[in-house]
């Protein structure tokens, strides 16, 4: 990656006060983009803007599983080069206990969310030409786990969002792409109780991921390095899925 690879480029992040948005904002910020942060606690929202500085040029508090939210984020926001979208959300609950009410939770944030906001972005005329989007997704959109149901169908469901997003923007060089993680030690990490989470460790042939290590492949898709890549999905692992298949 070339230095300051992101310089007078600037990019959205969503979900960006905590764990892969927090470590994705402050990767961007080194290497030279213009960013504009949301996320709807407006104390860690204020403290992340004093951390990075003149590399933030605008931060939004919004409730992105509103209308009202929604709809103040792309009004608000400039022209942009790049999107991250980083906000969403885990809430397992087994099949037969699902309810209507668990499915809109889920898909608020991890689907409609990210579809209405680059939806309304690009309608607006606030995406440039040859500008990135990228989408978290999880590995589990394929390899669904129990009480995962919502999640991972809201995660499959992103992929193939992105995936029309490319194919419709092209013409533009308007890029869309996935990363899909396994488990990350962000917050949503530390709800689990210790042994199970030690026990699930022994399934990744490299250790559970860290939020840099999901930030270093945003940085990647959003930077001209990956120009010739679009409408694809990164799986990011640890050597999860491989352990599995022996």
């Amino acid at each position: 990656m070339k230095p300051k690879a992101l310089l007078n480029r600037t990019i959205l992040v969503t979900g960006s006060t905590s764990g892969i948005g927090e470590a994705t904002a402050k990767l961007l910020a080194e290497n030279g983009a213009s960013l504009v942060l949301t996320g709807r606690n407006i104390d860690k929202l204020t403290a992340l803007k004093k951390e990075l500085g003149a590399s933030v040029a605008l931060t939004i508090t919004a409730d992105l599983t509103t209308h009202d939210g929604v709809q103040a984020l792309i009004e608000q926001c400039p022209a942009l080069d790049g999107v991250v979208h980083s906000a969403g959300i885990v809430d397992p609950v087994a099949v037969k206990f699902l309810k209507a009410k668990h499915l809109q939770k889920t898909f608020a944030i991890n689907f409609e969310a990210p579809v209405l906001i680059s939806s309304g972005l690009l309608a607006k005329g606030k995406i440039n030409k040859n500008a990135s989007f990228v989408f978290i997704s999880s590995v589990s959109s394929n390899h669904p786990y129990p009480g995962g149901a919502a999640y991972s169908a809201s995660k499959n469901a992103i992929e193939s969002f992105s995936r029309s997003l490319a194919l419709e923007h092209s013409v533009s060089g308007i890029r869309s792409n996935c990363v899909a993680p396994a488990m990350v030690k962000t917050p949503i990490f530390d709800e689990f109780d210790e042994e199970t989470m030690k026990k699930h460790g022994e399934n990744y042939l490299l250790g559970f991921g860290e939020p840099i290590d999901v930030a270093n492949s945003i940085l990647f898709l959003l930077s001209p390095s990956s120009s010739w890549i679009t409408g694809t999905c990164m799986t990011l692992d640890g050597g999860l899925i491989i352990k599995h298949r022996k």
